[in-house]
């Protein structure tokens, strides 16, 4: 406590200063203060404890505004203070406090500014006094959620001015502009996913944790090199079928206007019905599929047996019926019951060899790793999660088209991998030529048909991922044909290029185009307020797959007896039989 005592003649800056340091002081060296005088030129000071000759006088300079300590009368006979919290330590206190810390950490918990405070001041404050310290605190760094609200039209005009071509669109429901929905897409993610992704895009969402009720809905898609490219992402008040339809009305828009042909697009999602109706209303050429991840994580929890997590993950790789026949009846040796709940899931929508169509070996969605772009920015006002958004962005952005620029391959550099390890295994095989298109690869243990003309495998790994495997690399060399001409364009090192040609760029600080706004103010401009609905205490809902839609719950039966409630391990009729023929 040594750097809280006062000598007279000592100086500060301003009486606000002298003001703070001794609040500082009454709360390191537990006394409670007593104000007797205090206005712009004078402080004096007692400690409130009853018979403590403990006092202070300070006064303000003249023609300057320092404050310097005139007296300090008797010591402090009162000896420490017994109870938890603290006159001084008020809410304002506490967010001079954490200020600093909530600046390097969003996520800065009421729980650990307790325990900070009481590890340097030793006194306890109440958790309610935290949570409302760290809620202002945040309001003062980045604003105030209704703040956020009521900027969303100029920030998008902002958006759309520093980025042309991008959409950035808010809507407001009611008489008064109650925040609906609101849709960004930057046209640098639009350029580069119809020029260079994958024709792969995920779907998915995750609360907000602001003051007010509301979800982030998004859409990625995969770079050449297998990298998360974000392609647009929505904020609204409730996620249902309503918001899904119009979510991915919206982005049906943005690509009809930017390509002469609407692309067929793979869509990957947790199956929630909402999503899957959307889809098949506004992409009418383009297909669905169940993220793996999703699916595999419905099954551990419904069953909790990790070997069934790892047959399914080898059972939707499968290439060949075979294979995908042989992996599923490990799964009902293994569980029956997980066998016939798989059932309700068509194979068509979640396993390789069963998909219309070639899924370039994605069975997942990137959604999960967008989300961690915005899990310390979920608390802050919605312009703020905006921001991140975008400035992860122009980072992203800016790195990629660095680091391709000195690529020498054809393929980016995964593919370029997987190409290179075909070509090791191609030089072992033996290949006998049938005509101009058809060829037999003969290996060790097997025999495949490689058809160059209609880019085909017998084992299937090129048509389902779209770069040549060994067999069809053994078959283009043997016919002096480039392997690389064979491969998926959006696999190249150039779609890459062509994926972050155009860049994300900086939108001005917010002093800045609010003042270029209120130069161009109108009558008209929207004024867009907080949605009613605020967001319930406690930690939000998990967000439920179409498996725990729509059905009832899962009946354990038993292969034994052919009763229900228990499994064939724990039958009890096995266990009579066994009593009885002892």
């Amino acid at each position: 406590m040594e750097g809280y005592n006062f000598v007279v003649g000592q100086e500060f800056p301003d009486v606000k200063a002298f003001r703070n340091a001794i609040k500082e002081a009454a709360i390191a060296q537990h006394f409670e203060l007593r104000t007797i005088k205090s206005d712009l030129i004078r402080y004096f000071a007692k400690c409130a404890s009853d018979g403590c000759p403990w006092r202070i006088r300070a006064v303000k300079l003249p023609n300057a505004p320092t404050f310097t300590i005139r007296s300090i009368d008797g010591t402090h006979t009162c000896g420490r203070n017994a109870h938890n919290g603290h006159q001084q330590a008020s809410v304002d206190w506490i967010v001079s406090f954490i200020e600093e810390r909530l600046r390097d950490n969003i996520n800065y918990k009421p729980k650990d500014i307790l325990h900070d405070i009481h590890k340097q001041y030793g006194i306890t404050i109440p958790y309610k006094q935290a949570w409302r310290a760290k809620e202002r605190g945040l309001a003062a760094i980045y604003g105030s959620f209704e703040e956020g609200y009521y900027l969303l039209p100029s920030y998008c005009e902002q958006i759309k001015k520093a980025n042309p071509g991008s959409v950035a669109e808010v809507f407001t429901t009611g008489a008064d502009n109650r925040f609906q929905r609101l849709f960004v897409s930057f046209y640098g993610s639009i350029y580069g996913f119809v020029n260079g992704c994958l024709p792969i895009v995920g779907l998915g969402g995750i609360q907000l944790k602001s003051k007010y009720l509301s979800t982030l809905l998004s859409a990625t898609s995969f770079d050449a090199d297998g990298g998360l490219f974000p392609l647009a992402f929505g904020v609204v008040d409730v996620e249902n079928d309503d918001s899904w339809t119009w979510f991915l009305s919206e982005l049906h828009k943005v690509l009809e206007v930017n390509t002469e042909c609407m692309p067929e697009i793979i869509f990957l999602s947790d199956g929630q019905k909402g999503i899957v109706d959307a889809v098949r209303r506004k992409f009418h050429s383009s297909s669905h599929a169940f993220c793996m991840r999703h699916l595999t994580e419905s099954i551990a929890k419904e069953f909790k047996n990790s070997r069934l997590v790892h047959l399914l993950w080898k059972t939707a790789y499968a290439t060949t019926t075979i294979a995908f026949k042989e992996k599923m009846a490990e799964i009902e040796e293994v569980s029956p019951e997980a066998a016939k709940w798989l059932q309700q899931f068509h194979p068509s929508q979640w396993a390789l060899v069963h998909f219309k169509g070639t899924r370039f070996g994605y069975l997942s969605s990137n959604i999960e790793e967008f989300n961690k772009w915005i899990l310390e920015a979920r608390e802050l006002p919605i312009i703020q999660v905006i921001e991140r958004i975008h400035s992860k962005l122009m980072t992203e952005f800016d790195d990629r088209r660095s680091k391709s620029s000195s690529w020498c391959s054809v393929l980016a550099p995964s593919a370029e991998k997987l190409m290179t390890e075909a070509i090791d295994r191609a030089s072992t095989y033996q290949v006998l030529r049938s005509d101009e298109v058809e060829f037999e690869v003969l290996s060790v243990d097997r025999s495949d048909i490689v058809n160059i003309g209609s880019h085909s495998c017998s084992c299937r790994d090129w048509q389902l991922n779209g770069i040549p495997c060994s067999h069809a690399v053994a078959a283009l060399i043997s016919c002096r044909k480039d392997v690389y001409a064979f491969t998926q364009k959006c696999f190249t090192a150039a779609s890459y290029r062509n994926t972050y040609a155009e860049g994300i760029h900086p939108i001005p600080g917010k002093l800045e185009w609010n003042k270029t706004d209120k130069s161009s103010m109108d009558d008209n401009i929207l004024v867009v307020r907080p949605p009613k609905l605020r967001r319930p205490p406690g930690r939000p809902e998990k967000r439920t797959c179409v498996d725990d839609l729509n059905r009832e719950k899962h009946t354990v039966h038993c292969s034994r007896c052919n009763q229900t409630g228990h499994y064939k391990r724990t039958c009890k009729a096995e266990m009579i039989n066994s009593i009885e023929q002892f």
